[in-house]
């Protein structure tokens, strides 16, 4: 959703700001922000496919279910990259 992208993207700037503030090299910087980007992009695809879904099948459906969970399961899995990479960077 929206409100979900903004969170997101308040979490991937302050996300880059750290990456900046640190003394990263430009590897772990680089990776830091192109895993914050990745998140963005499957939130963005989540979005979309939970509003063509709505669109496609109003009522309760599983097939709309397990395609609105493989979605929120994408946005998962981006965001633990994120946070492994961060990990693996600060703790070496």
């Amino acid at each position: 959703t929206e409100k979900t992208l903004r969170q997101w993207t308040l979490a991937n700037v302050l996300s880059a700001a750290l990456a900046f503030a640190l003394d990263l090299t430009p590897a772990e910087r680089a990776l830091i922000l192109a895993l914050g980007l990745l998140v963005l992009a499957a939130e963005l695809i989540n979005t979309a496919v939970e509003e063509v879904v709505d669109h496609i099948c109003p009522g309760p459906d599983p097939r709309a279910k397990k395609a609105k969970d493989c979605g929120s399961a994408c946005v998962a899995l981006a965001a633990i990259a994120a946070g492994v990479a961060w990990l693996v960077v600060l703790l070496g």
